[in-house]
């Protein structure tokens, strides 16, 4: 992506309540929440569609001098990766021929939230020290490490994926709207409600999975 189509992704598209919506922010969210809606359906693209988000939001976020965040987008495209292959392998597992969904073993959901603070501790810290790596540390730490872990449990087909999102979300929001990302802001509360129908589909699909499944990759 060269200089020009940078300049055009990071300029404003419009202004909506005094808030000034750039394009690279509408266009990478939008996706998002295409990605989302796949994710909901159990859908092998909501992988590549997640890949291109992140790759879009990190033009958006690398030249606003907001590294966690940007971060964190090189994160999404890598896992979006990763996700892409763990569900093309546990296809047709469940009983309709398409990724099986569970929830998580104690032990996973342990490993899961010990994951997050120490990675939130980590990185907070990093960007603690180092001021221009961040100037909104801790919440950009918290949005970064839950973002993988979240990814994380939906590559394994863990129904706790939407839990961790609806904890980024109560951030994300405030986090977004304060640092100029308005769209962003909004498309969260977007989030906020397709996460929730979200994980109740999941939930119910988890109680008719099969045994057998409890412990496979997904």
């Amino acid at each position: 992506m060269g200089d020009g189509p940078v300049s055009w992704l990071n300029s404003e598209a419009f202004t909506v309540f005094d808030q000034r919506i750039k394009w690279s922010d509408m266009i990478g969210n939008v996706i998002g929440l295409i990605a989302l809606a796949l994710g909901w359906r159990r859908s092998i693209w909501t992988w590549p569609a997640q890949f291109v988000s992140g790759l879009i939001l990190f033009a958006a976020f690398s030249t606003a001098h907001f590294s966690g965040s940007a971060g964190k987008q090189v994160v999404v495209m890598l896992v979006a990766a990763w996700g892409f292959w763990q569900w093309n392998r546990g296809r047709g597992q469940a009983q309709d021929g398409s990724v099986a969904v569970r929830f998580a073993t104690n032990s996973e959901r342990a490993l899961l939230v010990g994951a997050a603070a120490v990675g939130t501790l980590a990185v907070g810290g990093l960007f603690t020290l180092y001021p221009s790596l961040s100037w909104d540390a801790w919440p950009d730490a918290y949005i970064f490490v839950g973002t993988i872990v979240a990814m994380y449990a939906q590559a394994r087909g863990m129904v706790e994926f939407w839990f961790a999102w609806l904890l980024v979300d109560l951030v994300g929001v405030p986090l977004n709207f304060a640092n100029g990302f308005a769209f962003s802001g909004f498309v969260y509360v977007i989030y906020g409600a397709l996460v929730l129908w979200g994980m109740r589909d999941w939930w119910l699909r988890s109680r008719d999975a099969r045994p057998t499944l409890e412990g496979a990759p997904a």
